[in-house]
């Protein structure tokens, strides 16, 4: 696997890619197993230890570093590296709810629809995406990643930004790419949530309902 670019990525690209990841494995398995096996082919952090520069400096044929002091006293091992912290998934979750509180966008996907006709479906759909572009709309304002009409011809010269510009079909060769749009892309550029009011759990993407 090519190595891994770990330069962070901004809040905004954050929590627009974790939105995208989260339906596109709920809808998508082909493409829950390749995130699947690329997250299993992530490769252990490199040791940098005195050991591990040895290691590297006599394999390079340069000259070892000096072997470090070594204490009378037993060496006591360093503490384990404590694992990195979970990513914050509260405004992700907060839009989750938004979505479900305007379109019913959580029962849609939970619901088994095998059973149902292409009518009712069509009906339910329509009534899903008219609550949950509503809530979009207005909370977040986005915009084409490419100004094109689809399928018009477009030209990607060297440096084109690979996180704007996703390469399909028979790929080969070096930029300059000549293609043709078949997907504009969407940027959020600008995300609006409520605010939390004190003791408000992120968890609960819609309270239960008791009728009395």
């Amino acid at each position: 696997m090519a190595d891994l670019d770990d330069t962070p990525l901004p809040w905004s690209t954050r929590l627009w890619f974790a939105f995208v990841c989260f339906f596109r494995v709920l809808l998508d398995p082909q493409f829950a197993a390749r995130a699947w096996r690329a997250r299993a082919a992530l490769p252990p952090a490199e040791a940098a230890g005195p050991q591990a520069q040895l290691d590297r400096a006599r394999e390079g044929g340069a000259p070892p570093l000096p072997e470090p002091e070594r204490a009378a006293e037993p060496e006591e091992k360093a503490p384990a590296a404590a694992p990195p912290a979970a990513p914050a998934v509260g405004s992700a979750l907060q839009l989750l709810s938004l979505l479900q509180r305007e379109g019913r966008l959580v029962d849609f996907l939970e619901q088994d629809i095998a059973s149902f006709s292409d009518a009712d479906i069509g009906a339910a759909a329509r009534m899903v995406h008219e609550g949950c572009r509503k809530a979009l709309l207005g909370h977040a304002k986005l915009a084409p990643v490419r100004r094109e009409e689809e399928g018009a011809k477009v030209t990607l010269e060297a440096g084109y930004n690979p996180a704007e510009v996703k390469l399909i079909g028979n790929v080969s060769g070096s930029a300059p790419y000549r293609g043709v749009l078949r997907h504009r892309g969407w940027r959020a550029d600008e995300l609006s949530l409520p605010m939390p009011i004190a003791g408000h759990d992120a968890s609960i993407i819609a309270p239960a309902e008791v009728e009395l």
